[in-house]
């Protein structure tokens, strides 16, 4: 049964045939025309072959003026129209879906690059004011050194930490390995970023003070190995004779103070049945704040040295928390752990875990023409 069709409908569909059929009459033709043209050339008979063609086309043309066939052809471009309004609403759909998409990662990467550009913008804060101010952590070590007008080229705070360990902390279980108190921490960073000579509160935790040990040499903008010789220091980990003249091409303040360093750890290893640290264990603790890759920093450090602090004290009062144009930037809602990471989150660099175990365990037969470093 022939659908109900609208006037509006049978009058566009009159108009498409009424044109079809002109502009089939012209096609007819210039077919013949064409047909004639070259029949002349084939010497075929021209009459014959037009009448065929024209044949040809009244026959499509009375094939379209049934009333069936036309009824046919609208129906087919209702259909065609009805389909292509449900594509075009299905990929406005999926355009809106994509830039749904793309606004969140657009948000994401804005996201990194401002807390990258944090970073950057701190680090270089640092840089600018460290000749001139009194900050310690994030500092380069000649910088400080310099700025200590000692004879002794190795930063007052890790001796004052060493000599304390040394003193009073050999014995404590998992020496460099425990996470220390964030508080502790903070406040400790603080006050010797405001006085690079205080001396460490009386009762404090020898925990706290290994842990503020890793926070100093991990903020150092460049490690002790440095970075030029990340490569050929980690290369020579097989040969003590390697590695002894590899470390002669470090700067002075670098090499004496990585004697210094890995001299208390060998100390603290020889008391390894009291503290289960081994120089196994050590290294394995140490290497990622002593030597690091370019781009590999233990950055996670920075948090620490970047906060303010109220002073010591015993009491369990929080410090009021201050915060900066930059801290805006951070995520709503985001959870901070007390607890200090001791390891920047990359893979185990188990050559440079390697290359801290062999200063240790051959530390005399390295350090051959450094004043060895020896505690009463």
């Amino acid at each position: 049964m022939p659908s109900a069709v609208s006037p509006r409908w049978q009058e566009k569909a009159t108009d498409f045939f009424s044109t079809s059929g002109v502009k089939l009459k012209e096609a007819g033709q210039s077919a013949g025309t064409f047909v004639e043209e070259v029949t002349k050339d084939a010497k075929v008979n021209v009459s014959d072959m037009a009448g065929r063609v024209g044949s040809m086309f009244k026959s499509r043309w009375a094939i379209l003026q049934q009333p069936s066939t036309r009824q046919a052809v609208q129906e087919r471009l209702i259909t065609a129209a009805a389909t292509t309004g449900t594509l075009f609403r299905k990929g406005l759909s999926e355009t809106k879906d994509k830039v749904s998409v793309g606004k969140t990662k657009v948000e994401e990467v804005a996201k990194k690059t401002a807390q990258k550009s944090k970073t950057i913008l701190s680090d270089i804060e640092r840089w600018q004011k460290g000749v001139a101010g009194t900050d310690v952590f994030g500092v380069p070590i000649e910088v400080t050194v310099q700025r200590q007008q000692s004879s002794r080229p190795i930063p007052h705070i890790l001796v004052k930490c060493a000599d304390y360990l040394i003193l009073s902390g050999l014995n404590t279980p998992y020496l460099f390995k425990g996470e220390g108190d964030k508080k502790v921490i903070q406040q400790l960073v603080s006050m010797y970023n405001q006085d690079s000579n205080a001396s460490l509160p009386e009762g404090i935790s020898p925990v706290d003070v290994a842990a503020l040990v890793k926070c100093y040499l991990a903020t150092l903008p460049e490690p002790l190995t440095t970075l030029e010789l990340y490569s050929e220091i980690r290369g020579a980990r097989s040969s003590i004779h390697a590695m002894r003249n590899m470390l002669k091409r470090l700067p002075t303040v670098n090499y004496t103070t990585l004697e210094f360093i890995t001299a208390l750890l060998l100390r603290v290893s020889q008391k390894s049945v009291l503290n289960k640290m081994d120089t196994q264990s050590l290294a394995m603790e140490m290497a990622p704040v002593i030597i690091w890759q370019k781009g590999k920093a233990p950055d996670l450090y920075q948090k620490y040295w970047n906060q303010p602090s109220n002073g010591l004290s015993k009491k369990n009062s929080d410090p009021e928390p201050t915060y900066s144009a930059w801290d805006m930037l951070s995520d709503e809602g985001d959870t901070v752990d007390d607890s200090i990471p001791l390891d920047d989150g990359v893979p185990i660099d188990l050559g440079a875990i390697e290359v801290v175990q062999c200063l240790m365990e051959h530390h005399n037969a390295i350090f051959t023409d450094a004043n060895e470093t020896i505690w009463r």
